[in-house]
């Protein structure tokens, strides 16, 4: 079993920040800020831009320090509420996924947020491509840190641009489980917020509901305010990272302390500043590393330390006395649950590249198949219905290999945010296209011989329509001269042409045997099928394996000619007599 204390990348993100001084400038711009507000009586939102040598760090701050009663006056606005997509909302409609349209952000943050918007284009425009960007604030100060981060992970190009951090000093959670789902399955965007808690400082918890919850009930299930990022939480004995949510929360709950009504914001400060100082020390004396680290082997035993370390439990050297820590030993169990179900998410995630290599082989075969099956006059489609060769039954574990990975693919990019999703599918739908093209068509030989019907209504798979909406959104665009000229090698762009046919030649069949008890329903279905394939064949579009003696198109095209007799003339049938030109791309088509 494995016992290597693997958590997060919390700790390596918060020891970077100490051990570079990221941390020391981002407060000591802070408290500059603060310094700088003159009229302590106006409820605005206050910024600075300082250009260090080796980072740009842009700082915000809010004064007065907007008490408790402030910002529980201000509850959640959900991003369906139409009255309020006309003020800041339309910079954070990018975050909303297809999986989860909907969340919603603190009204307070919001509102400061908004107070800033004129200032965005100028804030933007101060920001060096060739530094480190940090975004940094306290209190709600550090709410709008975090809403103008989100705000930059959508405009800025990050091509050309360092991707921001945020660190933020005593900020509360500002927003719900729909923004925070969206930000975690995007664990590149979780990594740029790394926010500092004092035991001492109750802001970051007043959203949190201001007790413990009942011993039936988890930290998750009573608050609707939900934790992204790093959280360096800080108590007189030391500092501990944590990256995840559901821990945080637990912790946040379990230091919740009753503080004024309102805070003295420069009390507030001199928290932060003694966390900063502490921390400075350590790298002074070469202890950063071990502060932020970890080498006991049992994860039990880790979060025994981080706890007595955040002020928990007592000190260290007591953890032995188990039993004896007042009743903390359900919230070792659920932590450490909690933590080895994030390390075990992480080791299993999906992650396109590593299962390329299986994929590209796996497509090759069926290339081969194609191929094999060609040879014996019926197409890979016929051949993988009929079922009767050892190659048939070979390729079906291709086929689900190749099947798993595009439901996963198509999983993780329909989680992203809009932007990264956008950008997941364009950069994978050459690859998904042509699977959907080559596997879908065996999927639909497997239900039609299993005596299904209307495949495209009643089975077909979601992760299919998924990828045909991923080119509908941006068209693989072929000129039909090359089209035509590569005809022979040319996937059958429908990947539900076969379907089309099996209906088709089921209608054929109600028609010959006379069960249908309406005709006309049947022939006008008919028809429509006829000048589906005519528009197919116009553009190059479709496979020339339709044509292949043994293929189920050509048995099709044999019941529909008897149907409709020797005398019937249209588009299709015209085409039909010299489809043996189709192949070579020599077939004149009006």
């Amino acid at each position: 079993m494995d016992t290597s204390p693997t958590f997060s990348i919390g700790p390596e993100l918060a020891k970077f920040v100490v051990s570079s001084g990221v941390l020391n400038q981002s407060f000591a711009t802070v408290r500059d800020l603060h310094g700088e507000i003159i009229n302590q009586n106006e409820h605005r939102v206050r910024h600075k831009v300082s250009q260090q040598s080796n980072c740009t760090i842009i700082a915000f701050s809010s004064w007065p320090g907007c008490g408790k009663d402030y910002i529980l006056e201000r509850d959640l606005v959900s991003s369906s509420t139409p009255e309020e997509k006309t003020e800041s909302f339309p910079l954070f409609n990018f975050l909303s996924t297809k999986t989860n349209p909907d969340f919603s952000i603190n009204k307070a943050a919001l509102e400061h947020f908004a107070s800033i918007r004129d200032r965005l284009p100028n804030l933007k425009s101060q920001i060096d491509n060739s530094k480190v960007l940090i975004i940094t604030g306290n209190s709600l100060g550090g709410s709008v840190a975090i809403l103008f981060t989100l705000w930059l992970l959508e405009t800025i190009d990050f091509s050309i641009t360092k991707r921001p951090l945020c660190i933020t000093f005593g900020s509360p959670l500002v927003v719900n489980n729909g923004l925070q789902n969206a930000i975690l399955k995007y664990p590149t965007w979780s990594s740029c917020f790394l926010h500092v808690v004092s035991d001492q400082d109750p802001f970051p918890r007043v959203l949190i509901a201001p007790h413990n919850p009942p011993a039936t009930e988890s930290a998750s299930q009573t608050n609707v305010y939900k934790p992204f990022g790093t959280f360096l939480l800080y108590s007189k004995s030391g500092c501990s990272c944590f990256e995840d949510s559901q821990t945080i929360l637990e912790l946040l709950m379990a230091t919740y302390s009753e503080g004024p009504e309102n805070q003295n914001p420069n009390q507030v400060l001199e928290l932060y500043e003694k966390i900063v100082e502490y921390l400075s020390r350590k790298v002074i004396c070469m202890d950063a590393t071990r502060l932020l680290q970890w080498t006991t082997p049992q994860r039990a035993d880790i979060i025994n330390i981080q706890l007595a370390v955040i002020g928990l439990m007592g000190p260290p050297q007591s953890l032995q006395l188990q039993g004896q820590n007042n009743g903390l030993d359900n919230l070792i169990t659920k932590i450490e649950k909690q933590e080895t179900e994030l390390a075990e998410s992480r080791r299993q995630g999906f992650d396109p590249s590593k299962k390329l290599n299986e994929v590209k082989i796996n497509m090759a075969n069926l290339e081969w198949y194609k191929k094999y099956s060609k040879e014996r006059g019926m197409g890979y489609y016929d051949s993988f219905k009929s079922g009767s060769t050892q190659p048939d039954i070979t390729v079906v574990g291709f086929k689900k290999i190749l099947t798993q990975y595009w439901v996963d693919m198509v999983d993780e990019a329909e989680k992203k945010p809009q932007k990264e999703g956008a950008s997941f599918r364009t950069r994978w739908l050459g690859a998904g296209t042509n699977y959907r093209r080559m596997i879908e068509p065996l999927d639909i030989a497997e239900y039609y011989k299993g005596g299904g019907q209307d495949y495209i209504k009643s089975r077909r798979p979601e992760h299919y329509k998924k990828l045909e909406q991923w080119l509908k959104e941006k068209p693989l665009s072929v000129p039909n001269k090359l089209k035509k000229q590569n005809v022979a090698s040319n996937l059958t762009e429908d990947s539900c042409f076969w379907a089309h046919v099996e209906e088709a030649r089921i209608s054929c069949q109600l028609l010959s045997s006379r069960e249908s008890s309406d005709t006309e329903k049947e022939l006008k279905k008919l028809r429509k099928f006829e000048n589906y394939v005519y528009d197919l064949m116009k553009y190059y579009a479709v496979s020339p394996e339709i044509f292949l003696p043994q293929s189920s198109f050509m048995q099709w095209w044999k019941d529909y000619e008897k149907i409709m007799g020797t005398s019937y003339s249209s588009n299709l049938s015209n085409l039909m007599k010299d489809y043996d030109k189709y192949a070579t791309g020599s077939l004149e088509i009006p």
